[in-house]
């Protein structure tokens, strides 16, 4: 049995390659299809192509934001500074010196300046094959780790889906049995209508009233409703337990599960009857909203 998966995670990775330090972040939230956004340096494009394929590979749905961040190991980042924007500074602060509107800057104090510091060549490893082979490993294993949340966010939501077809299921058999629902029940309720009619002192052929009333009867059976939402909940527990990428077909029972607890209402000839069949489009809302989060 495949796992039923979330598409809900968070996965981090580390690793290091010389003086580099590799990191990958990997966010998942639910989505309609498979989006993978990456956010990856200069240079690390075929890490990219491969990284892309594989996670393609394991994941059918959810948007996924991809970070991969390059830094020197240990935490310091290297700085080029920008010579340039420096020297312009220094002229400006020795002119201000000179007048004296300022003190003498320090070192801290101009390398603090915007511009001065640029994340240049020195912040930026060459993604040679060896580097590359490190990054995907890391890659790999973030992926892992993500799906591994996945599953077990799956596994605990898949639960809470089955407990909602239990009861769906309980409602279910709590309508078939409604006493409304028994012949003798509708029989009162017809021949109490037809006799409240007779007695208006219209002229009304009392054959004709008969024949009305069992096609009202016919219309508010609800038999069939019954046996499709009995089909549906079987439909369920057999795709919570097969697992897998079930997200979009759990989905479309859900729409099922909708579509006949509002027909059942519409056909309901009884308080007790139109209570079970709310109740029943809160439980089927509430699976609804589950759903979403399954791969």
């Amino acid at each position: 049995m495949k796992p039923v998966c979330s598409m809900t995670g968070f996965a981090r990775q580390d690793a290091t390659f010389g003086d580099w330090r590799i990191v990958w972040e990997l966010r998942s939230v639910n989505g309609k299809g498979l989006d993978l956004r990456w956010r990856l340096p200069p240079g690390f494009e075929p890490v990219e192509a491969e990284a892309r394929r594989r996670a393609a590979s394991r994941l059918s749905r959810g948007n996924v934001q991809i970070t991969l961040q390059i830094q020197r190991d240990g935490g310091t980042i290297g700085r080029a500074i920008n010579r340039d924007v420096l020297s312009a500074y220094v002229a400006q602060a020795r002119l201000l010196v000179s007048e004296g509107h300022a003190a003498p800057p320090t070192a801290d104090g101009l390398l603090g300046l915007k511009g001065v510091l640029d994340a240049g060549e020195a912040d930026t490893p060459v993604c040679d094959a060896p580097m590359a082979q490190v990054a995907l490993d890391a890659f790999d294993a973030s992926l892992e780790a993500l799906i591994a949340m996945r599953a077990q966010e799956g596994a605990a939501t898949a639960q809470v889906l089955r407990q909602r077809l239990d009861e769906i299921a309980a409602l279910t058999g709590e309508a078939e049995e409604d006493p409304s629902r028994s012949a003798e029940s509708i029989r009162a309720r017809l021949t109490e209508q037809v006799q409240l009619l007779l007695g208006t002192g219209l002229h009304l052929d009392e054959g004709r009233l008969a024949q009305e009333a069992a096609l009202l009867a016919t219309r508010a059976d609800i038999r069939e409703e019954i046996d499709r939402l009995r089909a549906h909940i079987e439909a369920g527990r057999s795709l919570l337990a097969e697992g897998g990428p079930i997200g979009r077909r759990l989905d479309f029972l859900s729409q099922e599960f909708n579509r006949e607890s509002n027909t059942l209402c519409a056909k309901s000839n009884a308080t007790s009857l139109t209570a079970i069949g709310l109740q029943l489009k809160v439980v089927v809302d509430q699976f609804r909203e589950q759903v979403q989060n399954i791969e």
